[in-house]
């Protein structure tokens, strides 16, 4: 597995962003979903990964900057074929890796509180990241939940 900057305009990331989307306001409430589209991944404060094997895309993740010292985890999605062989906990470490490489003290994410994101909690918790306060433009509801790490 190979993890580099993502090309926005691949066909296979391109789908994957897609499938993101759909399944992001699948399984949250109307108004509950923050996932971003192909132009909000072009935002210059984010940096968007994709993990490969060969030519298979196995999984996207996206750092984005919030301050000179907090980064936040976005757009994280492992490819529905490539599920349970450890893309994301690889993509993560990725994205960690690059946080502490930019001089970040903490990153944080946000992700849903119902069962179809019990795997993306799990897989954070194990991690080593905390239940927090909201941060950037998030507001808690009972749908949704914030997560740091110190790094």
């Amino acid at each position: 597995m190979r993890i580099v900057p993502a090309d926005l305009d691949h066909p296979a990331v391109v789908a994957l962003i897609e499938h993101h989307l759909r399944e992001a306001h699948r399984n949250s409430p109307p108004g509950s979903a923050f996932a971003l589209d192909l132009s909000g991944l072009r935002d210059p404060a984010l940096s968007v990964f994709a993990a490969w094997e060969g030519e298979t895309l196995l999984g996207l993740g996206a750092l984005k900057e919030l301050a000179p010292d907090h980064g936040e985890l976005k757009s994280m999605r492992t490819a529905p074929d490539q599920l349970r062989r450890g893309v994301a906990k690889a993509m993560l470490e990725h994205l960690i890796a690059e946080a502490r490489s930019r001089g970040y003290r903490r990153v944080s994410l946000e992700t849903g509180t119902n069962d179809a994101f019990a795997p993306a909690r799990a897989m954070y918790e194990a991690a080593g990241f905390t239940p927090s306060g909201p941060f950037g433009d998030y507001e808690l509801t009972e749908f949704n939940r914030c997560y740091s790490l110190a790094i």
